[in-house]
């Protein structure tokens, strides 16, 4: 009897551990799944962080030029002593301006007067770039949104040179590089 209580005892530990192993093999093979999933979420938030690395160092890289851009135009624009530079402007910026013919007219005027003569050498006009600063704006579709307050020192023959405040108000595309518009704007 001692031997049929002693296999009865054997055959039930046998088959909790049986059930035991089953349990456990249930649970790692659930414990592998998980740690799967979890690799699978690292990965995914890796390509999440570098996509967003990539969006933002691409933001930044165009935000940094839109703003040298435009301060190079503005120092560009505001600075010459002759008819002959004041003619010369449009071509050393064409390369960042993609302007509307209006706006390019508006902009870059011949400089003449009504007779035809030429009012920069004439009135001996003036225009020195002295500072800027720049500021941009959010990413709207693929246009940045760029600011410069530039303060420019003019003078003509026989008058005081004075120095002006003007605002620079420019859109740059950030797929092509280039302004599309800029505006201008005196500061009082």
């Amino acid at each position: 009897m001692k031997n049929k209580v002693l296999l009865s005892i054997m055959g039930l530990l046998l088959v909790g551990l049986g059930i035991m192993m089953s349990i456990t093999n249930g649970k790692r093979v659930q414990i592998e799944k998980v740690g799967k999933e979890v690799s699978q979420v690292n990965k995914q938030q890796k390509q999440v962080a570098t996509q967003i690395d990539n969006v933002q160092t691409t933001y930044n890289s165009n935000d940094e030029q839109a703003k040298n851009d435009l301060l190079a135009f503005a120092k560009t624009y505001y600075t010459f002593s002759s008819q002959t530079e004041y003619n010369q402007r449009f071509s050393q910026v064409s390369g960042i301006l993609s302007l509307s013919n209006d706006q390019k007219n508006q902009l870059f005027d011949s400089g003449l007067d009504a007779t035809g003569g030429s009012r920069i050498n004439n009135l001996g006009l003036t225009s020195q770039y002295q500072t800027a600063t720049g500021y941009t704006s959010d990413l709207d579709n693929q246009t940045i949104e760029t600011l410069a307050t530039v303060i420019v020192q003019t003078s003509g023959t026989g008058q005081k040179a004075i120095s002006q405040t003007v605002l620079l108000h420019g859109w740059f595309d950030t797929q092509t590089q280039q302004f599309t518009s800029i505006k201008i704007n005196q500061i009082q």
